[in-house]
């Protein structure tokens, strides 16, 4: 039953995502660098003296440049981190949610077989670090050497060393106790986020990000789908084998995928260079400043642009 469980949940989120990814509105034309696209809307609205009316719309127009791609990374940056702090909040305050986990606790024990307990092992350590570290030597050193790119290491480097960082910090500072139906969850140290949970968030989905920049929408739908799957199986798995809490595996999940969305607004999502997004919106902010004085003009605004586009995607 737990085992029957896990696959539903990790099939019906990841059919999910991929429906989502799948059906993203796009423009009619190419887009190469749809994060790029989105933070030249930005770049237009800064030098348009931050008018906010302007600002909201670039950011919210899924057709021009893909600007709401950026505003949903945003949105789950934001996002992950409010769900973060209200769970860690919650988890001490609220009778209700720890009824809740409890409950699913308990669940997990009284169904859990020897066979369902070997698989729910297997599929944990789809989180594990160890397992991912090694991943993520070999997804650095194949799409470095495919894609001819050094900021791919980087990025994975970002994406996993800081998504560690924030999670251990979180752990001791929260210092949850974690369920006592499995001894061994005595030996795992704080509950509060699962790691698990929160690096295969993580990792799973910049490696979509990595494999899938120079596919087809149709692939990185389904890479996006894979990846969401993954991670949520991994989070089940914690909670049935009675090592986390229902709640440390949600804010496991939020904290994972809202660091994977940090770093990859900073990369420049599929440009995959540091600094890339906010040096394109610095350039053309510059140039739409410029272009409405006196002595500017619209060539001149387009020709800034073009080099702040073929900079950033060299």
């Amino acid at each position: 039953m737990p085992l029957v469980l896990l696959l539903a949940l990790a099939v019906t989120a990841g059919s999910m995502s991929w429906f989502v990814a799948r059906h993203y509105p796009r423009g009619a034309g190419p887009a190469a660098a749809p994060t790029l696209e989105a933070a030249r809307k930005v770049g237009h609205s800064v030098g348009r003296h931050r008018r906010l009316r302007t600002f909201l719309k670039a950011r919210l127009d899924p057709t021009a440049a893909t600007g709401l791609l950026l505003t949903l990374a945003l949105l789950v940056a934001i996002g992950g981190g409010v769900l973060l702090g209200a769970l860690a909040y919650a988890t001490r305050t609220n009778s209700d949610l720890t009824a809740i986990d409890n409950g699913v606790a308990k669940w997990g024990n009284r169904h859990a077989s020897p066979l369902s307990t070997h698989a729910l092992d297997g599929v944990t350590q789809l989180g594990s670090i160890y397992i991912i570290a090694a991943l993520c030597v070999v997804l650095a050193v194949v799409a470095t050497i495919r894609q001819r790119s050094a900021w791919i290491a980087v990025f994975i480097v970002a994406v996993i060393v800081g998504e560690e960082i924030l999670t251990l910090t979180v752990k001791h500072l929260d210092d949850r106790l974690r369920p006592t139906f499995n001894p061994a969850a005595a030996t795992l140290g704080p509950s509060f986020p699962s790691g698990h949970s929160a690096t295969a968030a993580a990792f799973y989905a910049a490696a979509a990000l990595v494999i899938g920049r120079r596919q087809s929408p149709q692939v990185r739908a389904v890479l996006v789908g894979l990846a969401v799957g993954i991670a949520v199986a991994v989070a089940s798995s914690r909670v049935l084998l009675d090592v986390h809490w229902l709640t440390d595996v949600i804010a496991g999940l939020g904290l994972g995928w809202a660091w994977f969305a940090a770093c990859a607004i900073a990369f420049g999502g599929r440009v995959l260079r540091f600094g890339a997004t906010a040096e394109t919106a610095a350039v053309v902010a510059d140039a739409t400043d410029r272009a409405r004085a006196p002595s500017g003009n619209s060539d001149r605004l387009n020709t800034s642009e073009q080099a702040a586009t073929r900079s950033t995607s060299a």
